[in-house]
């Protein structure tokens, strides 16, 4: 073939190519998928919540929606089987930053000298079950900063209640995350968001589901955990983000407006 019939039609595959790879991209975004990875499980596409920034990272063990903004994930999302409960002791890892994050996750120095605890939002205490799935969760975009004393404190107890909950109702789904908003304090030279509140979302997915969200101060409290009970719909309301959108809508309705903790075994 002639060389000026070459070039055009080089061009013209080049440019339906783009065509068809930006149409792609456009319907992704719209639905909160535009870094979508390929390793997605069943849960990662029913149970996600939807994403304000259009960033959600999969991992093996847990998924993510990333705010570049504020240097930390919206939420965290992941399944906690019953079979997935281990008291096996592994050597505490390094952080690392999270290279399927494209902007790259804040660097663990930022929390250095600022009086904030790296807080897990997949404890590592949730993936004991394997050292590569403990290991995963000393990722920086699976941390927030935390009141040492909630952290230690609320917070801890609040993980052990939801470790509980899958043992008991033989599996949960969770997703947790601080509420990011504007003017936040900030530390680091990233400058990292520290948030005022955050939250947990248990699902318990059986014949009967229950659901139960908790909002939390980030400071040290002596209350009882069910104090802190909300409805999931207050925290939507909050974050901007639907937190089970799967869900047939008369379940997720149900669920999410209630606060009744009656059907939770504290």
């Amino acid at each position: 073939m002639k060389r000026r019939y070459i070039y055009p039609l080089l061009v013209l595959i080049v440019t339906i190519g783009f065509y068809y790879l930006e149409k792609n991209i456009d319907v992704n975004k719209k639905n909160g998928f535009s870094e979508i990875n390929d390793d997605q499980t069943e849960f990662s596409f029913f149970y996600l919540p939807t994403s304000t920034t259009g960033t959600i990272i999969t991992h093996s063990n847990y998924s993510l929606s990333y705010s570049e903004k504020h240097e930390q994930p919206e939420w965290v999302a992941y399944e906690l089987k019953k079979e997935h409960l281990s008291k096996n002791e592994y050597k505490r890892p390094f952080f690392e930053l999270d290279d399927k994050v494209r902007s790259s996750s804040a660097d663990w120095r930022n929390y250095k000298n600022s009086g904030y605890d790296k807080g897990h939002l997949c404890p590592a205490a949730d993936r004991r079950f394997s050292y590569d799935a403990f290991e995963e969760t000393f990722l920086t975009s699976n941390i927030s900063p935390q009141n040492n004393k909630f952290n230690a404190g609320i917070w801890n107890r609040l993980e052990q209640k939801t470790r509980y909950w899958a043992n008991k109702y033989n599996g949960v789904y969770v997703v947790t995350g601080g509420v990011l908003t504007d003017n936040l304090k900030t530390i680091g030279y990233e400058a990292v968001s520290v948030p005022d509140y955050f939250y947990k979302i248990v699902l318990d997915n059986t014949k009967n589901p229950k659901m139960i969200a908790f909002l939390i101060p980030n400071k040290d409290t002596d209350k009882a955990l069910e104090s802190f009970v909300v409805s999931a719909d207050s925290i939507e309301k909050l974050t901007g983000i639907d937190f089970f959108p799967k869900l047939p809508d008369n379940i997720e309705n149900r669920l999410e407006s209630s606060s009744d903790n009656k059907s939770w075994k504290f």
